[in-house]
């Protein structure tokens, strides 16, 4: 198996280009960049997350333009390999048996465009977010560290029907970068940003925000542990 395949013999992929949308070898770098430590005069806040379970730290970054905040996190999962983190994450049909917050999630060619819908199961009584975005995968060496990178960016471009009752959100971004620990873990650095539009307080979506992008290393652990079990069963 080459080192940007999954293990699941169904699910598999070399270098992964999502409609027109192929990121650079600059994008790629960007992407590196993004998990340095954020200038101060830039940071609302810093801080070791309270239960802090994979030596997580957390910055948050203002947007002006809409009042939230992009997080950058940076933490570890211990006895979980870099590659398998790469794999289950790009993996989508596990992502609907370990994220419970996944309503629909499938991935699509529209118009000669391969693109990703995912709906979003929000808590009663707010609406359903949904997202059309495109991902790519690269696995990286820099200077003989091998190093997985995910882009991803909502796509409004590509022409996917908006439901009824269900929200569409335009503007996210995200940035994953995992590479292994030396041990038999890996390093995890995300940088996330998402607007959900809606009537929803823009401190309430900061918050929820600062709650769930750490909370999503220990979902990851939990399904990297269960995901060769997964792969054998399908």
């Amino acid at each position: 198996m080459k080192a940007d395949e999954t293990s699941c013999s169904t699910f598999s992929y070399r270098s992964l280009t999502c409609g027109s949308w192929s990121p650079s070898s600059c994008q790629c770098s960007m992407a590196l960049n993004s998990i340095k430590k954020p200038s101060s005069s830039n940071i609302i806040s810093s801080s070791n997350l309270s239960t802090n379970p994979h030596q997580q730290k957390l910055f948050s970054i203002p947007n002006q333009e809409t009042g939230l905040y992009e997080y950058k996190v940076f933490g570890s999962l211990d006895s979980c390999k870099a590659e398998l983190c790469a794999d289950v994450y790009m993996d989508l049909a596990y992502r609907k048996h370990w994220d419970p917050y996944v309503k629909e999630l499938t991935e699509k060619e529209i118009d000669g465009r391969r693109a990703i819908y995912w709906e979003v199961a929000y808590p009663f009584p707010l609406s359903n977010r949904d997202y059309v975005y495109v991902r790519e995968r690269r696995l990286l060496d820099v200077g003989g560290r091998k190093i997985w990178v995910v882009l991803a960016r909502s796509s409004p471009e590509t022409p996917y029907p908006e439901k009824n009752g269900v929200l569409r959100v335009k503007d996210y971004k995200q940035t994953i970068v995992m590479e292994a620990d030396g041990h038999a873990g890996t390093r995890v650095f995300m940088n996330y940003f998402d607007n959900p539009g809606g009537m929803i307080p823009s401190w309430l979506v900061n918050w929820a925000a600062k709650s769930g992008v750490p909370a999503f290393l220990t979902d990851m652990k939990k399904a990297c542990a269960n995901y060769p079990l997964y792969c054998q069963n399908k």
